[in-house]
C-alpha cells in the first residue's frame, strides 16, 4: 500500500518537518543519535540530520525510501536508511539518545504495543521519546490518518503505554495541519514527550 502511496508524484506529506518536531526543536542536540521510525519520504530524518544529529530512518517502503535518499542528497544531509519491517526489526537495547515518531498509525493494538516496546528498549537510559499522532476525533475530520478510531491515541492508553517513563509532555489538541496533502487541514493531534528512566 505504501509503495502505492509513494509512488504518485511530488512527496505525499510534504519535505518539510513535522510541525511537532519544529516545536520540540530543543530536543535535536547535536550528535545525538536519533531513530526515526516509519519515516516515509525523510522530511523527518533529514530535518534531524541537518540539525547535526546522527540519524538512523526505517521505513517498509523501498519507494518512500528512495525519495527519502534524494531529499537527503538534495539538501546535503547524512541519513542511514534502512529497509525495515517492523514485526521484524532488532530494536538494539540501548543505542539512541533520541526515538522519534511521527503519524505511525498503521498499526493495530498488538503490533502498536511492540513497537512501542521496541522504541522504549532502544533508547539509552536518559534517552528521550517523542510521539505525535492522532487523536480518535481526528476520523470526524477526516484530513489525514487511517480512517479507524481504534489506531488512534488518547492520553490514557498513551498515559498507561508509558507508565514506566518519564512523562515531558502529554497533550491532545486541535490544529491546522499542512504537511503535503496526506495531511492538510483542522487535526485532531496529541504529543508525547517522555524520558527513559
Amino acid at each position: 500500500m505504501w509503495n502505492e502511496r509513494y509512488s504518485e508524484p511530488g512527496f505525499l506529506f510534504g519535505t518539510e518537518p513535522a510541525a511537532f518536531l519544529v516545536d520540540q526543536n530543543a530536543y535535536l542536540k547535536r550528535g545525538n543519535k536519533a531513530l526515526a521510525v516509519a519515516d516515509g519520504e525523510g522530511r523527518n530524518s533529514v530535518y534531524m540530520a541537518e540539525k547535526g544529529l546522527q540519524v538512523t530512518a526505517l521505513d517498509a517502503s523501498d519507494v518512500g525510501i528512495e525519495k527519502a535518499r534524494g531529499l537527503a542528497m538534495a539538501r546535503e544531509a547524512q541519513v542511514d536508511f534502512q529497509l525495515a519491517d517492523l514485526q521484524e526489526w532488532d530494536w538494539q537495547e540501548n543505542t539512541y539518545d533520541l526515538v522519534v515518531a511521527v503519524f505511525i498509525q498503521f498499526a493495530d493494538a498488538p503490533f502498536r504495543d511492540a513497537i512501542f516496546a521496541g522504541m522504549k528498549k532502544t533508547l539509552k537510559p536518559g534517552g528521550i521519546l517523542m510521539l505525535h499522532g492522532y487523536t480518535p476525533k481526528q476520523v470526524e475530520y477526516g484530513t489525514g490518518g487511517p480512517p479507524s478510531a481504534k489506531n488512534m491515541y488518547t492520553e490514557d492508553l498513551l498515559t498507561s503505554a508509558f507508565s514506566d517513563m518519564k512523562i515531558l509532555r502529554l497533550s491532545g489538541y486541535d490544529r491546522d495541519v499542512d504537511e503535503g496533502r496526506g495531511h492538510s487541514g483542522k487535526s485532531a493531534l496529541i504529543d508525547l514527550i517522555a524520558q527513559k528512566t
